[in-house]
């Protein structure tokens, strides 16, 4: 279990770290990258931090059962982040329409986030954890709770869709 582990490390959590000891020092530990993680997959860097922090609440309940800490935690927060996307998907929608057409925009920095914010959840989260994480396909699966097939389909796919737009 997650009692005395602080002599193993953790595959898939980065360059090979510890696995911490503590609840505390895992939020020491990962806090910032769970933070940077959700803003990326929600866009907005207020509920990147409501969403980490009700995560490492969570985790905190699960604390003694939980094997591997890293890795739940970063499922918690790509499952936080599906789930603030459901609820805001109406809202989204709204805004997107009033979103400029493309010939208004120049494709820069802030363009192209915004082109990957406009790609379905899936999409966004395998292309978020595979470029910026730094993942592997079954750490990916892993995190979203999906096969590794769809997680290669999801990057293809969301590629695709990012290629478009930059060739316009």
């Amino acid at each position: 279990m997650a009692g005395d582990m602080s002599g193993t490390t953790v595959a898939g959590s980065g360059p090979e770290q510890p696995i911490p000891a503590t609840l505390e020092q895992l939020f020491i530990d990962r806090y910032a990258a769970m933070v940077r993680l959700a803003q990326l997959l929600t866009g907005s860097n207020l509920a990147a931090e409501d969403l980490v922090q009700d995560s490492f609440a969570r985790m905190q309940r699960m604390w003694g059962r939980v094997d591997d800490p890293v890795p739940y935690l970063r499922a918690a927060v790509v499952n936080a982040c599906r789930s603030w996307h459901r609820s805001r998907r109406r809202e989204c929608r709204r805004l997107r329409a009033a979103a400029p057409t493309e010939d208004q925009v120049a494709l820069g920095a802030r363009e192209l986030l915004d082109a990957v914010d406009r790609l379905p959840h899936g999409q966004r989260t395998a292309l978020v954890l595979r470029f910026y994480e730094g993942l592997s396909e079954a750490q990916i699966a892993k995190a979203m709770g999906c096969r590794p097939g769809t997680v290669k389909s999801h990057v293809h796919r969301g590629l695709a869709a990012l290629r478009e737009v930059i060739e316009r």
